[in-house]
């Protein structure tokens, strides 16, 4: 049977465009509480959600966004770790300011998140979910994306090791790792893609992600979904 999502809290980031956005209008379409964060300020996604302009590279800021969410809700059962930027470039041609902003957002962004969400979680002892919108770039290095790749199989890796960990406390921990999405993230970033790009047309939409995301949180308690990996029919598999 499917678990209900009325009444359950999340935390989602990189909330207020794309993936995250999507993902935050279906959960309270279901009936969760949201507290959402993005690096930008942007206009309120959900009508009553506790949003806050807050980069995941500042630890401090999400320990105490958790906890005004925890607090003003009265739990914490769902962590999503969406937030993440990216650079397309060969690896000699990378930037050292987009190598830094890469691995400190997509890889230390999400570390931050759920060290600072995951101890709520496990003292509320309701056990829960953490999601990561990871990227098949975190299962597969694929040439032109060596640092971005780099930093989404530390994601990857993240999430599956506190799968084992997070277990005997109930908390799911799952991977969603697609392939090309179109939202802004496919725009620029190194690719050339442009707004209104045919290449765009072929891609997935932020709300396949959301389908997924909704049924990767509503599986019965008693069994978990460890990684998803998708890709539209345009892209290959890659091996």
């Amino acid at each position: 049977m499917e678990t209900d999502l009325s009444g359950k809290v999340a935390i989602i980031s990189g909330a207020t465009s794309g993936i995250g956005q999507a993902l935050a209008r279906r959960l309270a379409d279901r009936g969760v509480k949201l507290g959402l964060l993005a690096r930008g300020e942007r206009d309120s996604v959900v009508p009553g959600a506790i949003q806050r302009a807050i980069d995941v590279r500042d630890f401090e800021s999400l320990q105490s966004f958790s906890d005004e969410v925890s607090a003003e809700f009265g739990s914490l059962d769902i962590v999503i770790a969406n937030a993440g930027v990216g650079h397309y470039a060969d690896f000699l041609e990378t930037p050292r300011e987009r190598v830094l902003e890469m691995i400190e957002t997509n890889f230390l962004g999400t570390v931050n998140l759920v060290q600072a969400t995951l101890p709520i979680m496990v003292r509320h002892g309701k056990g829960g979910d953490v999601v990561a919108i990871a990227s098949e770039a975190g299962r597969r290095g694929l040439p032109g994306e060596a640092v971005y790749s780099a930093s989404k199989f530390g994601q990857v890796g993240l999430m599956r090791a506190l799968d084992n960990e997070m277990r005997e406390n109930g908390i799911r921990v799952t991977n969603i790792c697609p392939g090309g999405v179109a939202t802004e993230f496919a725009v620029g970033n190194g690719r050339g893609r442009e707004k209104g790009s045919e290449q765009l047309t072929n891609m997935m939409t932020a709300e396949d992600i959301a389908d997924v995301g909704e049924f990767v949180l509503g599986r019965p308690r008693g069994h978990r979904i460890l990684e998803v990996a998708m890709r539209p029919m345009s892209e290959p598999s890659w091996g």
